[in-house]
């Protein structure tokens, strides 16, 4: 007798039964790591300064759907004194990584954009690792008014 039944069967016979199943993904979003812990993550031990980089998003954002954020570090960018990553990380969306950036003194600029979803007020922060192996950073406190990423 087979006792592994395929996933719909289990379904459609706790439905047929009247059972209400709630499936819940098996780590807890309180379980994250808090955004110091990511950034010292992301460092790999080597210190962080603040400063150098710029971390550009309105301090009060109506709709988190599509929030559009700007980050420009400091540097020359050239082939001796470069950006060579950037990363912006979140306090408290479900995923903690928002973006990656990889440059060189081919990009010209040390300047990136893009548009990101916010599930709630709270903290990001952008991240530059130099050529050098010097990281900087810039905290930003963010007030969303009407949250994205949220799961019912």
């Amino acid at each position: 007798m087979n006792l592994l039944l395929p996933r719909r069967q289990i379904l459609c016979a706790a439905a047929g039964l009247g059972l209400a199943l709630q499936i819940r993904p098996v780590a807890a979003v309180s379980a994250a790591p808090t955004l110091q812990a990511v950034e010292r993550q992301w460092a790999g031990g080597r210190p962080i300064t603040e400063g150098r980089v710029l971390l550009d998003v309105a301090p009060l954002v109506e709709n988190g759907n599509a929030v559009p954020i700007r980050v420009q570090v400091d540097s020359p960018m050239t082939a001796a004194d470069h950006v060579v990553e950037i990363v912006v990380f979140n306090e408290r969306n479900p995923q903690r990584d928002v973006a990656r950036f990889s440059l060189s003194p081919a990009s010209g600029m040390a300047q990136v954009q893009t548009r990101i979803r916010l599930a709630t007020s709270q903290q990001l922060v952008a991240l530059a690792r130099m050529r050098d192996g010097s990281q900087w950073s810039h905290h930003v406190d963010v007030l969303v008014t009407l949250a994205a990423c949220i799961e019912p």
